[in-house]
């Protein structure tokens, strides 16, 4: 049998652990989800211009993309983020909140302006954005 005591230290480590896991499940980190389609023209100039890079960019490991079918049952996590109509659409997420998005693919150089400015309103984010440095076919070669 366990003491008062034993009792007492138990529930605390249990209370501690159960806060802990928690908090980890609702701090979810950055993500671009972007809506897409089959057949949508934008998007697949959005995948041979931006997408081809994008993972091994600074914003793509900041918010890495994570695709959605429009005509898709919406994931629960993502039955909140409403009027999507066009495709594509990138919506930056943060904890499960909406911070902000793109409507359509306004080509390569475009994006990545928009991109940063919507970066920077994610928490610590106060540091000048690697989007404004060169691009993939601004002068210097695509990363590797």
């Amino acid at each position: 049998m366990v003491s008062g005591r034993g009792v007492s230290l138990i529930f605390r480590l249990a209370l501690a652990l159960a806060l802990l896991v928690g908090a980890a499940a609702a701090a979810r980190p950055a993500e671009l989800v972007m809506f897409e389609q089959a057949f949508c023209e934008w998007c697949e100039a959005w995948e041979e211009e931006v997408g081809v890079v994008y993972g091994k960019t600074d914003e793509g490991k900041r918010a890495p993309v994570r695709r959605v079918d429009i005509h898709s049952q919406r994931p629960a996590d993502l039955r909140g983020v409403k009027r999507i109509v066009f495709t594509p659409t990138f919506v930056l997420m943060e904890n499960g909140a909406e911070v902000g998005r793109i409507l359509g693919y306004p080509g390569e150089d475009h994006f990545w302006g928009l991109l940063d400015r919507i970066l920077k309103r994610l928490p610590g984010e106060h540091r000048e954005s690697a989007a404004l440095a060169a691009r993939p076919g601004q002068g210097k070669e695509k990363k590797k």
